[in-house]
């Protein structure tokens, strides 16, 4: 690592690499989707994995191609749970998926800096924060909150991520507390991506990136937009 690197923060760190890789790439090729555009595919897609009706693919196919392209219609911020899988949620096929996924779909400066690299680099026109019914990590987080249970390992840090819409959750005393903090926290992830400087925040604003978020219902498969 250089020296003028040394004792710089994560985050400050990651935002020099950004820099350095917008300057070294130059601009994206144009995406042939809008943000809304792919927000309406993604929802049709689970419509149709709802309904059962997913598309046969052949994955064999068009693997030559994808060694040269990579051009995702979407990317996804998603929780890590095994039963959420972003591809199958919304019925995409190899490729066309950016997925970032890590417990409680938490925006962490290495997910960010994901997210600015298809954004960017990748032209991918939709960020899409997904949460799920009973999160693991969120209601972790409601135990800590009102248990003030103790947690090992990394846990506690990414647990502390989540508090505030534990927290606020509690304060709304809704009659499903665990919803309501989901909900929260798929709100709070999506304002944060959108508030994201220097990259996310700039592509929003000039209308080449568009966020939205939602709720997959485990039971049903229906992805609720919030």
């Amino acid at each position: 690592m250089c020296e003028r690197c040394i004792g710089l923060p994560r985050r400050s760190l990651l935002g020099a690499l950004s820099a350095t890789l917008l300057a070294a790439a130059g601009p994206p090729p144009p995406s042939t989707l809008t943000g809304d555009e792919a927000l309406h595919r993604l929802m049709e897609g689970n419509a149709r994995y709802r309904a059962n009706q997913v598309h046969t693919r052949d994955f064999a196919v068009s693997r030559a191609a994808r060694v040269s392209t990579h051009r995702p219609v979407a990317s996804i911020l998603s929780c890590s749970d095994a039963r959420v899988g972003p591809e199958f949620v919304f019925d995409q096929g190899p490729g066309d998926l950016f997925v970032v996924r890590v417990a409680g779909n938490v925006l962490l400066d290495e997910g960010l800096a994901s997210l600015e690299y298809a954004a960017q680099f990748l032209a991918s026109p939709l960020v899409f924060v997904l949460g799920h019914s009973n999160c693991g990590a969120v209601d972790s987080a409601i135990k800590v909150v009102q248990d003030n249970a103790s947690l090992p390992g990394h846990l506690p840090e990414l647990i502390d991520r989540l508090k505030p819409s534990a927290l606020a959750a509690q304060a709304a005393q809704p009659a499903n507390l665990l919803h309501a903090a989901i909900v929260d926290n798929v709100r709070r992830t999506t304002q944060a991506v959108v508030a994201a400087q220097p990259v996310m925040a700039g592509l929003i604003a000039n209308g080449k990136v568009k966020v939205a978020g939602g709720v997959y219902d485990i039971a049903t498969g229906h992805v609720d937009l919030i």
